[in-house]
């Protein structure tokens, strides 16, 4: 009975020394901290394929997955504007392994039309890297009459309906809504879930007239498809120089700029955050990005992490501003 018992408190004492701070057990246990990444990586896009914001993370993704050898996967979640990408993300673990794709319609221009957003965009996410700045473009089929945003608006003033225009985004749409308060003309919105659909229909004359990434139409625009009226950025680009800036065109007043960054739930240990964003960087800057970019028109913007916050909320409100100008209110 002695030797019974000793056994057992002899199980009883390994068992404890195996399930303490120090035993066998806790360093094998599911709950050790391994160095990160220690798995695939999810990167969770809020538009469908094809579009702006869907190009930089596959373009980059495969660079990054080099440098921290795990796989990255690109995830499309459309709909509602980033809403459904945005909860998405917010819904899983701040550890690094779900990363956002961040524009400013799921964090700057949601808040400004949307009443009661599931989610505070300056709260609850934070910035990994920024990819740059993109002008919008306004865009034609290419079988319409218009060949200059003048056109668009006499042709407009003289209707007795207001223009359809396509946008697949909130951001699209107000500075779609801007432009109609700037010459005084009469636009419908006509929503779209992703580029793909508002691009098939400018192309088939089902809509006459869209808002979109500037990058993603040039080589519709080059093939003949398309027929770019103008864009908001500062100074024409490069890959389309015929293309004039809405400046030129007669409305100063009208520049914008949509861009994409990698974002993460803010709670992420900084530690992470800044390897991811070291990554992301190395990226940017090999040979094949720098022929990659050189094709693309977008102004490069290379915010560290801490200075991503202060830029993202300096577009929010520009925003703000925007939409109080086109008489945009939430909804």
């Amino acid at each position: 009975m002695k030797g019974r018992i000793a056994a057992v408190a002899l199980v009883s004492f390994a068992a404890a020394l195996l399930a303490g701070p120090g035993g066998a057990a806790a360093q094998a246990g599911p709950h050790t901290a391994q160095p990160y990444p220690s798995r695939p990586i999810k990167i969770i896009v809020p538009f469908g394929p094809g579009s702006g914001a869907d190009s930089n993370p596959r373009f980059y993704g495969e660079f990054v997955s080099r440098t921290l050898g795990q796989p990255i996967v690109v995830e499309n979640r459309p709909g509602g504007s980033g809403v459904t990408a945005a909860l998405a993300v917010k819904g899983q673990p701040a550890d690094g392994y779900t990363l956002f794709v961040g524009t400013n319609s799921p964090i700057t221009v949601n808040p400004v039309v949307m009443k009661d957003l599931p989610y505070d965009p300056i709260k609850d996410f934070r910035g990994v890297f920024l990819f740059g700045l993109t002008p919008v473009a306004f865009v034609v089929g290419s079988g319409t009459p218009y060949k200059t945003i003048a056109d668009l608006v006499q042709a407009t003033r003289n209707s007795p309906n207001p223009l359809p225009v396509g946008t697949y985004s909130a951001g699209y749409e107000i500075v779609a809504a801007w432009l109609g308060a700037a010459t005084g003309i009469r636009l419908t919105n006509v929503p779209y879930k992703g580029l793909s659909q508002t691009v098939t229909d400018l192309a088939g004359n089902q809509v006459p007239f869209a808002a979109i990434d500037f990058s993603s139409i040039v080589p519709l625009v080059k093939d003949g498809r398309l027929r770019a009226l103008a864009q908001t950025g500062e100074a024409r680009m490069a890959q389309l120089p015929d293309v004039p800036t809405m400046k030129e065109s007669g409305y100063p007043e009208i520049v914008s700029h949509v861009w994409s960054s990698i974002m993460v739930r803010s709670e992420t240990p900084d530690a992470i955050v800044d390897k991811l964003h070291e990554a992301f960087k190395a990226a940017w800057l090999t040979p094949e990005a720098r022929n990659y970019q050189a094709g693309r028109p977008t102004v490069e913007a290379l915010h560290a992490p801490r200075e991503m916050q202060a830029f993202v909320v300096s577009e929010y409100e520009r925003f703000k501003t925007v939409a109080r100008a086109a008489g945009i209110q939430p909804r």
